[in-house]
């Protein structure tokens, strides 16, 4: 989902939250950054907003949120190295579709890769069966 202009993040979690419904299905708790603070949501969803010091956050809890500070450096990798940077794409409904199309080329360069290690495999994998029965027959 691609917002238009500079909108307070807390405005945009409602909204989030319901294509996640959409798409998969709603989630008992989220972990979201300080950029979230007074929120305002209500609903079924627990929100917690990152903190610098565990005080009495539960440790499970805890790990959890600090495992969001994992999706940071995938954000950054999308728009530097898959287009999201670079929209040239006019209005709303062309930054929605560019959203789609850098997540798009994200995955399909994970995908190609995917698959050039799993040729690799299979390549040495070939190798190595092809000398083994090449030195069976010679001795």
């Amino acid at each position: 989902m691609a917002t238009h202009g500079n909108p307070y993040d807390g405005h945009t979690l409602k909204e989030a939250l319901n294509q996640v419904k959409r798409i998969a299905r709603l989630p008992e708790q989220v972990f979201v950054d300080k950029g979230y603070r007074g929120h305002e949501y209500t609903g079924s969803v627990q929100v917690h907003v990152d903190k610098h010091h565990r005080g009495r956050t539960a440790r499970s809890l805890w790990r959890w949120m600090k495992r969001r500070a994992a999706i940071e450096p995938g954000i950054g990798h999308l728009k530097r190295e898959h287009g999201m940077d670079r929209n040239r794409l006019k209005g709303a409904e062309g930054d929605r579709i560019n959203a789609i199309l850098s997540a798009a080329g994200m995955n399909f360069w994970k995908l190609v890769r995917w698959a050039a290690d799993f040729l690799r495999l299979f390549y040495f994998w070939l190798f190595n069966c092809q000398r083994a029965s090449t030195n069976n027959v010679i001795s």
